[in-house]
């Protein structure tokens, strides 16, 4: 049968957006133009103790953009800061404030949720419009500087939710393309498998009576077929079942205990790469049953890292040929980009996956 990547394993290793990931670098890059508000208050004619309070102001307004892009603050609750500390420093630099557009619409395209961010925005992209006012000693036409920063913004919104259509779509193909993969893996294992019963069952039936030594053989046979289907048809549907490494970590130790058998785990699940956690939840339930079923080890150790995942045992080591579970994740694994290796512990058993 085929070994096709589940699909969970698929949306495991989805990109991550580089404006989510490194939002607060690229918040805190734009922070130089804060310039025009900062010479706005220090040359204003205000006390020192005054200035000093707008150039605070202008502090928490730049932390505040950073924290809401970085998502340490919701979108709202930086927002709503940013606002409230532009306004407070009006007083002192006037229409200046106007500077402070492109930084609130940036966050509100980037991190408003929809369709709130459109309205946000276009608050934003209309409030430099002032400057066609003629205010004494404030440039006509200022917004033609600020408006492409804030188209900018809205650029950014716009491919990034494209690019999360276009990612959901190849993971609903994805999911359609291991359904099919199912459907066609259970109808070769049942077709094949129910005609050989079928043929086996007349036979025994002609026999039974003629030759009653054969006809037993045939119907130990028979039940031979019969598990050996049943174990590749739970092996076929066993693969829409996505992994949870948390899951099988907590489960894990249970297991062994019941087989008199201590677990000692080293490193966490945060360890891992998210992108392949599912793969890894497969390969600690696999080697967790090995151990069960042939190790006969007083202890198991399992350690978790951002390369992958190691599992020792102490039991009596590596015996006979390599069976068909194991086969099978070195496939998974090779698919996914790693290697799985099963190496001698001295005493035991150490399985070893790593992803570069």
């Amino acid at each position: 049968m085929s070994d096709t990547p589940h699909p969970a394993a698929h949306a495991d290793a989805l990109p991550i957006n580089p404006w989510v990931k490194w939002g607060w670098a690229f918040a805190s890059i734009w922070l130089v133009f804060l310039v025009y508000p900062v010479t706005a208050v220090v040359d204003a004619d205000a006390p020192a103790a005054v200035r000093a309070l707008g150039l605070s102001c202008i502090v928490g307004f730049a932390v505040a953009n950073v924290l809401g892009h970085s998502m340490r603050l919701t979108a709202w609750t930086a927002l709503a800061l940013m606002v409230a500390l532009a306004a407070a420093t009006i007083p002192l630099i006037g229409i200046e404030a106007v500077s402070y557009t492109p930084y609130l619409a940036m966050l509100s395209a980037l991190r408003l949720p929809a369709p709130a961010w459109k309205w946000t925005v276009g608050f934003w992209v209309a409030l430099p419009l002032v400057s066609l006012l003629g205010v004494e000693g404030f440039p006509p036409y200022l917004f033609l500087m600020l408006w492409p920063i804030m188209l900018g913004g809205v650029m950014l919104r716009i491919f990034g939710e494209h690019e999360q259509v276009a990612l959901e779509a190849q993971g609903q193909h994805a999911l359609v393309a291991e359904r099919e993969r199912v459907a066609r893996d259970v109808h070769d294992v049942l077709g094949h498998s129910l005609t050989a019963l079928s043929v086996k069952a007349e036979l025994a039936a002609r026999l039974i009576d003629i030759d009653p030594a054969r006809a037993k053989d045939e119907l130990e046979s028979i039940q031979a077929t019969a598990r050996q289907a049943l174990a590749e048809v739970r092996a076929t549907v066993g693969g829409l079942r996505a992994g949870n490494l948390e899951a099988e970590l907590a489960a894990a130790p249970r297991v062994l205990a019941d087989a008199g058998t201590s677990t000692r785990v080293v490193g966490e699940v945060a360890d891992t790469d998210p992108r392949h956690r599912a793969l890894l939840a497969w390969v600690l339930r696999e080697s967790v049953t090995n151990v069960v079923r042939h190790a006969r080890a007083r202890s198991v150790v399992i350690e978790l890292s951002p390369h992958g995942i190691a599992v020792t045992d102490d039991g009596c080591g590596r015996t006979g040929a390599e069976g068909n579970g194991l086969r099978g994740l070195r496939e998974r694994v090779g698919g996914a980009g790693g290697t799985l290796e099963v190496l001698d512990a001295a005493p035991g058993t150490r399985v070893e996956v790593g992803f570069p």
